[in-house]
């Protein structure tokens, strides 16, 4: 492609720092507007799976990310008190040495953030986009001020972004998170993703994720499920009755609770459930990431979902002068792939959050049992990895 575009990129996280890289390397004048003073990562540790690990390998950056993140080679959940294992994933059922990559969303954040800003684009930041004109790409920000000259605005404002006209579905759980030392005599095992449950109202879970960066204790993430209309309450409860709750169902935990001596130290997150119908909004304006494709993070595909929609839209802009043809070619490459998980993280969500009595009983004394039949553990492999349906092949990536 000879035609080198200005294009706008609105919100600088995992989506946006990643499409704003690739598309200065095309040569693009790119403009990365955020509404941060100094943009920042918002939320605790994640995995990375096959897909996401593929994109950051083809942008030459998944070496240090490798380096620092934690290897995960299973997934496994225990119903409380029953004690029966309702959830045990492993990944190399897949294929021999698969695995997942629990990650520091910091260390995730400043590795793409640096990557962005070696390639010299235009960063702005203390500019709240609010407003674009699809048709012309005249971009509004929250001062009342425009800009206008963009052939391209690309929208990785998140699940909360005003350009888009998709209704947004507050689900009834979201998660309190923290980031915690990793305990080198602890009971937890540090290639599993573990998590208990009672019923689908409780869940926690840890998860071990790596350094922020050289020299770093090792990590790892807790998560505890909140109903969120709960959230106002536990904070102003006191934490010791939160903590007897919490190593009631998973007494191991206790050293971990122990360490949190603040309601500020748990982050909550609230979580949303939307598809954006078109990821194309007009000539000028496309989504990427929660802002097209937003959900509960059940199958843990956020982020890496996020870095196939910032390859592929990279990859069809490579390939046309023609920016409808490009737009009209990444929703080709991702359509399917970001309907299939959206699907399944509808299905999943209350089977494992939720105040329902059936959908957990059902978990624990059907669903469980017959997961462990083959061929049910590759395809549940397959889902929770995102190797199902995946798209690394039309993508020209290699798992």
């Amino acid at each position: 492609m000879n035609r080198k575009l200005d294009i706008a990129v609105c919100g600088a996280g995992i989506g946006g720092l990643a499409v704003a890289t690739l598309l200065s390397r095309q040569g693009h004048r790119v403009t990365l507007f955020d509404q941060y003073d100094e943009p920042r990562p918002v939320g605790s540790g994640l995995m990375l799976q096959s897909t996401g690990l593929a994109v950051l390998g083809a942008m030459g950056l998944s070496g240090r990310v490798l380096q620092l993140g934690s290897r995960l080679e299973r997934l496994w959940g225990r119903s409380e008190p029953s004690r029966r294992t309702v959830l045990d994933v492993r990944f190399e059922t897949l294929r021999p040495g698969h695995f997942g990559l629990g990650v520091q969303r910091q260390m995730l954040f400043d590795t793409l953030y640096q990557s962005a800003l070696a390639e010299g684009l235009s960063l702005q930041t203390s500019r709240r986009v609010e407003t674009v004109d699809r048709h012309t790409g005249q971009t509004g920000f929250e001062t009342g001020q425009f800009v206008d000259g963009f052939n391209l605005v690309i929208d990785a404002l998140g699940v909360r972004s005003p350009l888009t006209r998709a209704p947004k579905r507050e689900l009834a759980y979201g998660a309190l998170w923290t980031t915690l030392p990793w305990p080198a005599d602890g009971p937890f095992e540090k290639a599993a993703l573990e998590q208990r449950y009672r019923a689908a109202r409780q869940m926690a879970g840890v998860m071990a994720s790596g350094k922020t960066s050289d020299g770093a204790p090792e990590s790892l993430t807790y998560f505890w499920s909140i109903r969120a209309d709960r959230f106002d309450a536990w904070r102003s409860a006191s934490l010791d009755s939160w903590k007897s709750e919490a190593k009631a169902l998973w007494p191991q935990t206790d050293a971990l609770l122990n360490q949190i001596n603040s309601h500020d130290q748990m982050v909550f997150a609230r979580y949303r459930h939307r598809t954006h119908r078109d990821p194309v909004s007009g000539p000028r304006l496309v989504h990427i990431g929660d802002a097209w494709h937003a959900a509960s993070p059940q199958l843990g595909q956020g982020a890496n979902m996020a870095l196939l929609d910032a390859y592929a839209l990279s990859l069809a802009l490579d390939a046309t002068n023609d920016v409808s043809l490009a737009l009209a070619r990444y929703r080709s490459l991702r359509q399917s792939h970001v309907g299939l998980y959206q699907l399944m993280s509808w299905l999943f969500t209350p089977v494992y959050q939720g105040d329902g009595r059936f959908t957990p009983w059902l978990r624990d004394y059907l669903a469980a049992p017959l997961s462990r039949i083959p061929p049910a553990p590759k395809l549940l492999a397959g889902m929770v990895t995102g190797a199902f349906g995946s798209p690394l092949g039309r993508l020209g990536l290699r798992d």
